[in-house]
């Protein structure tokens, strides 16, 4: 994989079909939920295994005796003021309270979502949270994912780096991060990891979306690549590093990417599309009532410190995400505030603070995840709530253990993770993305 330094930010214009791909999310999210859906039907969703590795068994037949489940979700925006910290930080806050009050040392985060969905420095997180190690479980805990982010923070979101390398060395910022995506992960791919994965990034070949998803790297050998890769081009800034070309592990899928952020920062809505498409893994997730979903925001930037083309494809990316949220909370409902939680700061980061050291980031952070949570109100736009954000993320995680304890006499499992497929087929919302891509 190489950068491609003679494609720069020119590339990236106003014929992004950006609309296209949001008509058709919320068009699914409109017909799913918030016009003429029975929400009795949800009642025969089941139970999932906490177990990591995959069940080798067909979907079972719904019963009506069947206990309703709900499917986790985990959904992490891209880079935002902190550059990925808020949300490190409010994972790690989330494991810590998870291995509290389940009385469990060892607890992870991978083992209380059934699926997570992660873009730019969010996708690197899901990446460093969800592919399996050697011993069989993930790789990093939550603490050691923060500090990963915390060490590498210039090399993972290059627009903070200094303009010297931004403007002189594309090649060099891009070779950082690829060397430390390959030490971190190796020969993994999209296989290895040991829930459901989307990681999304933009394709230049073909001017749309291309969601990296193990259900397809499952499915069909064009669509699995490696996790150093997937990494690379999620978070390839277009301003600073420039356009990546990859290919999968056979060779025949060719894609040339920058950051996901530019079409989906906020990946919550094709997570929620995926999970209810995706009948395979899914069988009884019927709609909202039958999913509780966290979302991870980094913060919002100050406008009127953004001078570079970069920092403006960075508060486009903000901006749709608080659209996804609207829309998101919209197909919610009355079912909102036990289902869909979102951390993000209440306020624009002081300028003060927007590009400053690590430290000063980490702080900010702390400081967000103290603040009052906000939420979005149906056709009301949003409301501070008395709650602050790091108390719905402990209301959160027992909701996410009472889920887990809950299965434990289920009959039949909610999620029938796969390990492979008899025939080739698409199995998600990834289809937006995957079968526009080029293959050679």
């Amino acid at each position: 994989m190489a950068a491609l330094s003679s494609m720069n930010l020119n590339m990236i214009d106003s014929t992004f079909e950006v609309d296209k791909l949001t008509y058709e999310i919320f068009s699914i999210l409109e017909n799913k939920f918030l016009f003429g859906y029975d929400t009795d039907t949800a009642n025969n969703s089941v139970i999932n295994s906490a177990q990591f590795s995959p069940i080798h068994t067909k979907p079972p037949k719904i019963s009506a005796g069947n206990t309703a489940g709900k499917v986790r979700i985990l959904c992490i925006d891209g880079t935002g003021a902190t550059d990925g910290i808020l949300a490190a930080k409010s994972l790690a806050e989330l494991e810590s309270c998870l291995r509290r009050k389940s009385g469990n040392p060892n607890a992870r985060v991978a083992g209380y979502f059934d699926a997570v969905a992660g873009t730019g420095v969010g996708g690197v997180l899901a990446a460093l949270l969800f592919t399996r190690g050697k011993d069989g479980l993930p790789m990093f805990t939550a603490d050691e994912a923060l500090k990963f982010m915390i060490d590498n923070r210039r090399r993972i979101s290059r627009s903070s780096a200094g303009i010297l390398r931004r403007v002189l060395r594309h090649d060099a910022a891009a070779t950082k991060a690829e060397k430390l995506f390959r030490k971190t992960f190796g020969e993994c791919t999209l296989k290895d990891t040991v829930k459901p994965v989307l990681i999304p990034c933009y394709d230049l070949v073909t001017r749309a979306p291309f969601v990296f998803s193990r259900a397809d790297a499952l499915e069909m050998d064009g669509y699995d690549f490696k996790m150093r890769d997937v990494c690379a081009a999620t978070s390839a800034d277009p301003g600073c590093v420039g356009p990546v070309e990859m290919r999968s592990i056979d060779g025949r899928t060719k894609i040339v990417a920058v950051d996901g952020g530019v079409a989906m920062n906020n990946p919550t809505a094709a997570a929620i599309t995926h999970v209810l498409n995706n009948k395979h893994e899914f069988p009884f997730c019927n709609g909202v009532s039958d999913l509780l979903v966290l979302s991870l925001g980094n913060g919002e930037t100050d406008f009127n410190s953004v001078k570079s083309p970069s920092g403006f494809v960075r508060i486009a990316g903000e901006g749709a995400s608080d659209m996804v949220d609207q829309a998101v909370s919209m197909a919610f409902g009355e079912c909102e505030k036990n289902n869909y939680v979102r951390i993000q700061s209440n306020k624009v980061m002081s300028k003060s603070k927007q590009g400053k050291t690590t430290p000063d980031l980490l702080s900010v952070s702390e400081d967000m995840l103290g603040q009052k949570n906000v939420e979005s109100v149906l056709f009301k736009g949003k409301k501070v709530v008395e709650n602050t954000n790091m108390d719905k993320l402990e209301l959160f995680g027992g909701d996410l253990i009472k889920e887990q304890e809950r299965r434990k006499t289920g009959i039949l499992p909610t999620v029938v993770l796969k390990n492979s497929s008899p025939s080739p087929r698409t199995s998600s919302a990834t289809t937006l993305s995957t079968l526009s891509s080029s293959t050679c």
